[in-house]
């Protein structure tokens, strides 16, 4: 239905991806993975042509199949757009999808009263829930999702993992949820940047996400055992010819002149003594493999009585402006304990971590560090990296910054550049940092596994596992919920209660 020949997409002179070939059959559903910034939305746009900032060449034969295009965000231009126009401005079919409209309504979890809404009124994830609803009232042939997991409650990400699941239509994702990759995925086509990120490597698997990151950590062992006795048996040969040699250089030394035999002999012998060096060198073939999503941090001396209480919270009513989006809220927190806080889309779940923050920032007996959903509501106020997590100008302070950054594959530009041009992953990788050299002992994340990608989440779901403060969360990401959490609370418009039967 789709076929891909020699596709190269390069920006600025530097590949995204090079010499990419595939086809796209009916029931394939293709995940791209990778570390944020590597180019996974930027080979969607250029699969479909809408991709206006690289060059792009190779073989692009669509069939005539009409492709649905969900992107990662609405455009700023439909922002203003009331619900209803967004889905049906200038569409001539429009009554036959009405019926339509109230049964898709009803499955990704929105009511009708919503379409009178304009686009800028909603939370991220009715955002992504009108825009999936969108597609779902079109017929296309084969379906482009970029993150479409982004911000959705759990009752929709189920929704969506079933459609994605059970349609016969081929679909192309991006997506670090490894819960929905695990369960839809069956082939796999993992894109990464080595060298530094000065080079591209992609994979092309035929198999689904567990399978594929059991054989790659398989093949990645197996590779680096080798590389590892090639280089030990070469220490072990190089040793073995520098003390023959060794001899040898003593013996030219120590030979009389009247020996010129002996010593042409001895010349010879040298001679190759250093083919046989060469020789060796170019034995040791098998490079250890680049492994881009290492990410190497934890949280040292953060740990927090078990009796303490870190807050007891009391609100009759959870607001925005004017709209009451709950009621009669009661949190009680102590010790090391880890929550997390899940609920609909725009029900007011970061509204309420956004209260517990500002109450507990200023706390002289705890550290807190808050990790937003929009990083940039604190980012912006910071030009550059290191201002960010080493605002001290101290030669230590930087000294250690440049350490953790180099611990989470920060590359020299990156490190020394400016915030606004990272990428959202490589943000989410600056606050981490920002919380462990700052030592917080209580953490207030929102979605903070969101932009890593499905190889570094597990790296990050045990650093927090083994974290002996507080954590204060919220998330979708079942997983996380899974690995992590102690105690689940669901938000509602009624108040907020423990989840005791939540299926992770």
């Amino acid at each position: 239905m789709l076929e891909v020949k020699n596709l190269n997409i390069i920006i600025e002179n530097n590949y995204i991806i090079k010499d990419l070939s595939f086809n796209l059959n009916i029931n394939d559903k293709l995940a791209i993975i990778g570390e944020e910034g590597n180019g996974k939305s930027t080979i969607l746009k250029s699969l479909i042509n809408k991709c206006d900032y690289a060059e792009i060449n190779g073989i692009i034969n669509t069939n005539h199949n009409r492709i649905g295009y969900l992107p990662q965000y609405i455009e700023k231009s439909k922002l203003k757009y009331k619900i209803y126009d967004f889905l049906f401005k200038d569409d001539e079919d429009y009554y036959n999808k009405i019926n339509d409209l109230y049964k898709n309504l009803n499955k990704i979890d929105l009511e009708d009263r919503i379409l009178n809404q304009t686009i800028n009124t909603l939370s991220g994830g009715e955002k992504v829930k009108i825009s999936i609803l969108k597609l779902l009232l079109e017929d296309y042939d084969i379906l482009f999702l970029d993150e479409p997991t982004n911000d959705l409650d759990i009752d929709t990400l189920n929704f969506l993992e079933n459609f994605i699941k059970t349609t016969t239509k081929p679909i192309i994702y991006v997506s670090h949820d490894e819960t929905l990759l695990q369960n839809t995925a069956n082939r796999i086509l993992h894109i990464e940047r080595i060298k530094h990120k000065k080079e591209c490597r992609h994979t092309l698997e035929n198999i689904g996400f567990k399978e594929y990151v059991d054989k790659r950590e398989r093949r990645i062992e197996k590779q680096n055992q080798v590389a590892s006795k090639e280089k030990r048996d070469y220490k072990k040969q190089e040793e073995k010819l520098r003390q023959i040699m060794q001899k040898v250089e003593y013996r030219q030394k120590t030979i009389t002149r009247k020996d010129p035999y002996g010593a042409a002999l001895l010349k010879k012998k040298m001679r190759n003594l250093k083919s046989q060096e060469k020789r060796l060198e170019k034995k040791v073939t098998t490079e250890k493999v680049e492994v881009e999503e290492n990410i190497n941090f934890s949280f040292e001396n953060t740990s927090i009585p078990k009796n303490k209480i870190i807050i007891n919270l009391n609100l009759d009513e959870l607001k925005v402006k004017d709209k009451v989006l709950s009621k009669n809220i009661k949190l009680d927190i102590i010790g090391n304990t880890k929550i997390c806080i899940i609920g609909k889309n725009g029900c007011g779940k970061s509204t309420l971590i956004k209260i517990i923050y500002e109450k507990l920032k200023t706390r002289e007996d705890i550290i807190v560090g808050y990790m937003p959903q929009n990083y940039d509501e604190v980012l912006n106020d910071y030009e550059n990296v290191l201002d960010f997590i080493a605002p001290s100008k101290k030669l230590d302070d930087i000294t250690k910054a440049r350490t953790y950054l180099s611990s989470m594959n920060f590359t020299k530009d990156e490190t020394e550049g400016e915030i606004k041009d990272l990428s959202n992953g490589t943000k989410a990788k600056l606050f981490l940092i920002k919380l462990v050299l700052d030592k917080c002992n209580v953490l207030i994340l929102d979605e903070p596994t969101r932009n890593l990608s499905p190889l570094s989440n597990p790296v990050l779901r045990k650093v927090l596992k083994e974290f002996k403060g507080t954590i204060i969360s919220v998330s979708h990401d079942r997983l996380y919920i899974n690995e992590v959490i102690d105690k689940v609370y669901l938000l509602t418009e009624n108040s907020l209660y423990v989840e005791e039967n939540f299926n992770k």
